[in-house]
């Protein structure tokens, strides 16, 4: 038993947590092979957010029981979590392990104590943090460095799978970016559930955390993944407007553009709150990229208001959207609401989001294009291309020179390209 295989679905958080585990089982001799070979073991790191990623895990776990038979499969994570007896029923999953003890699954196979491998502990008052970091990309890690929720949103199976609010301290917090930083990766993508409610447990904020890693100077880039409206403050956007490292790049959740669908999801902040936020964002830092969340045919959304919603966002400044399907999940408050939008219209206000955030993509890249930004180059190779992307999160392209990989360099963007349905520019290194 010498060779691991790992398929991660969902969000950063899972990324890094993947990364984790991927590098306790190297430190004990394996070696690491693509999910679509012949493994002796496979880790399925699940997601719930939605029922089509639900799907994916399903479909994820029977492709590696396919592959090899033998071999020790194991799913881990948030869909593990919340549907351990489902995925019990699958012939040829050895270990089920949730979000408490997924970390320790290298342990288990190594000394299994019981034939009974399923380990799903509930996910309430836990109080364990487990930090973690991604290190597959040569430049660039997603640091975790918060985990769980208070919020319970109703339209959100998360705090069930992940639990509450915890985090490590600053201090611990910052000497783990200086770990990050001896491995040689330039940019750090912080990540989390809600990552704004960073210690809190510990009488300390976020904002201190951002001043902290700041003066973690090997680090040349900060993206702070996703922030909610009602916990990024002016000031910290102040802050960041003039940071050595934090790049103008915000991804703030909105889920709905209106205030009586924001209502309905137990969301903390109003449209009104959100758009002050955009507008101080730009104001302080004109050529910021706002990415936004939003969800279609949540329950409740009439026609008038999702046409609310869509002139709403329209209006606002952001680059571009995360567009999600409303999904039903188990044990949710909206369950019991009443206003259900057909799955068919769901899907239409969906594929309208989409087109908006394609508009607003390209609108947002027009406006960068003959500007002079700063550009980290990554290392995979696209045809005779190598890409990075701008401080503030647009795609570049230049022809591919291996030293220029993990660099920072300044670079005039030139000519845009749609590739695939992707934009992409063309630049001039300075």
């Amino acid at each position: 038993m010498n060779t691991v295989a790992i398929h991660t679905l969902g969000c950063k958080m899972n990324f890094a947590e993947s990364s984790d585990l991927v590098r306790k089982f190297v430190k004990h001799g394996f070696r690491v092979v693509d999910f679509k070979e012949k493994a002796d073991v496979y880790i399925i790191n699940t997601c719930t957010v939605t029922s089509l990623a639900e799907k994916k895990c399903r479909s994820m776990i029977r492709n590696a029981i396919h592959t090899n038979p033998s071999a020790i499969v194991a799913a881990v994570g948030c869909f593990a979590q919340n549907n351990a007896e489902e995925i019990s029923k699958i012939e040829g999953v050895d270990y089920i392990l949730g979000n408490a003890d997924k970390h320790k699954l290298l342990d288990y196979i190594l000394n299994p104590t019981c034939t009974n491998h399923t380990k799903v502990l509930p996910m309430g008052n836990d109080d364990e943090f487990v930090p973690s970091y991604s290190t597959g990309d040569r430049t660039r890690a997603f640091f975790k460095v918060q985990d769980g929720c208070n919020y319970f949103c109703s339209y959100c199976a998360i705090p069930f799978a992940r639990g509450r609010n915890r985090s490590m301290n600053v201090k611990d917090t910052v000497a783990m970016a200086w770990e990050i930083a001896n491995r040689g990766m330039k940019e750090v993508v912080l990540t989390g559930i809600n990552t704004g409610e960073f210690g809190s447990q510990h009488g300390e904020t976020f904002f201190d955390l951002v001043k902290a890693l700041d003066e973690v100077t090997p680090i040349s880039r900060y993206r702070i993944s996703s922030i909610e409206p009602n916990l990024i403050t002016d000031e910290m956007i102040d802050y960041i407007a003039h940071s050595r490292a934090f790049l103008p790049h915000f991804h703030i959740p909105l889920q709905a553009g209106s205030n009586e669908v924001l209502q309905l999801m137990n969301r903390r902040y109003t449209t009104e709150l959100y758009a002050q936020k955009v507008m101080k964002i730009k104001e302080v830092m004109p050529h910021a990229c706002i990415a936004c969340d939003i969800i279609a045919g949540f329950t409740g959304e009439t026609d008038q208001l999702f046409d609310d919603a869509c002139r709403f966002v329209e209006s606002l400044p952001i680059s571009y959207l995360h567009v999600f399907t409303y999904s039903e999940r188990p044990n949710t408050k909206s369950l019991s609401h009443t206003g259900k939008v057909p799955v068919n219209q769901r899907r239409e206000r969906s594929r309208i989001l989409h087109e908006i955030s394609q508009k607003k993509k390209t609108e947002f890249y027009r406006e960068n294009e003959q500007q002079q930004r700063t550009v980290l180059w990554e290392s995979d190779r696209h045809g005779t291309y190598m890409q990075g992307f701008t401080d503030n999160y647009i795609k570049v392209r230049t022809p591919y020179n291996e030293m220029l990989v993990n660099q920072i360099t300044p670079a005039l963007l030139t000519q845009l390209h749609n590739i695939d349905g992707d934009d992409v520019f063309d630049c001039e290194i300075i």
